[in-house]
């Protein structure tokens, strides 16, 4: 694993234990805005593994992580489909104001779930490359 990509998925889990503390303190936008930021770096740790560049905007990160992983099996639908889901939370957390401004707990927490898994999958498909480009040697 390169350098760059291994500071991005360390920030990424980061990201999660930041998530968890605010979720335990009670404040779901924040909660869910760290678990976006999970899914975001670890993305962009896949981004950089594979193809040496770095995506910085969200759009960016979804669009080339999307044509990296369209044909990889170990990623699913739902995973895929969280960089999305946890950029409205983000936004929800950094734009909305009024009662449209909330993000129940139990919705925090499901992501926070989700992002887990989404970091867990992309270090086990880096480390799973590692080990191929390893033998190839």
């Amino acid at each position: 694993m390169t350098p760059e990509a291994g500071r991005s998925l360390e920030r990424a889990r980061q990201c999660l234990t930041r998530a968890r503390l605010i979720l335990a303190a009670g404040v779901g936008e924040d909660a869910g805005r760290a678990a976006c930021l999970a899914a975001f770096h670890s993305a962009q740790a896949l981004i950089f593994e594979r193809t040496g560049t770095v995506a910085k905007t969200h759009r960016g990160v979804r669009s080339q992580f999307a044509r990296l992983t369209r044909n990889e099996p170990r990623i699913d639908a739902e995973l895929r489909g969280f960089l999305v889901e946890g950029y409205n939370l983000k936004s929800i957390a950094d734009y909305e104001v009024g009662p449209d401004a909330v993000v129940p707990l139990d919705e925090a927490a499901a992501a926070i779930e989700i992002a887990a898994c989404f970091v867990d999958r992309i270090a086990e498909l880096m480390a799973t490359a590692a080990r191929s480009e390893d033998r190839e040697e």
